[in-house]
C-alpha cells in the first residue's frame, strides 16, 4: 500500500491508498484543497478538524446538487428511451397513392399524325413560297 502526501489548506499529511489509486486521491485531495483555501480566504486560518470538516461539506453540498441534476438527466433519458421504443413500435405509414395520368397509345398515335400532316403543310408552304 503506497503512502502519498497530499496538501489540504496548506498542511501536508501522509495517507495510504491502494496500488494504482495515487492519481485519484491527489485529484480528491485537490478538491478538498481547493475547498479549504476558499474557507481559509474567507474565514481566514481555522483549526485543522474544522476547516477539513468545512471543506468536506462544501464538497458534499456540491455533490449532492450534481446528483441531483444527474437524477433529473437519467429521468430525461428514461423518457426519451419510452418515446423512441414507442415510435419504434409504431407501424409503418400506409404508403401514399400516386395517380399518373395514363395517355392511351391511340392519342400518341393521333399526335405523330397530327405532326407528320403539320411537317407537310409547313413544307408545302416553303415550296410556295421559296
Amino acid at each position: 500500500m503506497p503512502e502519498v502526501e497530499i496538501r489540504i489548506g496548506g498542511r501536508a499529511f501522509e495517507v495510504f491508498c491502494q496500488d494504482g489509486e495515487e492519481h485519484y486521491l491527489q485529484a480528491a485531495a485537490k478538491m478538498l484543497d481547493t475547498e479549504a483555501s476558499v474557507l481559509a480566504g474567507q474565514i481566514g486560518r481555522l483549526p485543522e478538524s474544522r476547516m477539513l470538516l468545512m471543506a468536506g461539506l462544501m464538497l458534499a453540498d456540491k455533490t449532492a446538487g450534481l446528483e441531483d441534476k444527474l437524477r433529473e438527466v437519467e429521468a430525461r433519458i428514461a423518457e426519451k428511451e419510452v418515446e423512441l421504443a414507442a415510435l419504434a413500435a409504431r407501424p409503418a405509414p400506409e404508403p401514399q397513392k400516386i395517380q399518373v395520368a395514363v395517355i392511351p397509345p391511340e392519342v400518341t398515335e393521333t399526335l405523330s399524325e397530327l405532326a407528320a400532316r403539320a411537317e407537310a403543310l409547313a413544307d408545302a408552304v416553303e415550296d410556295k413560297v421559296g
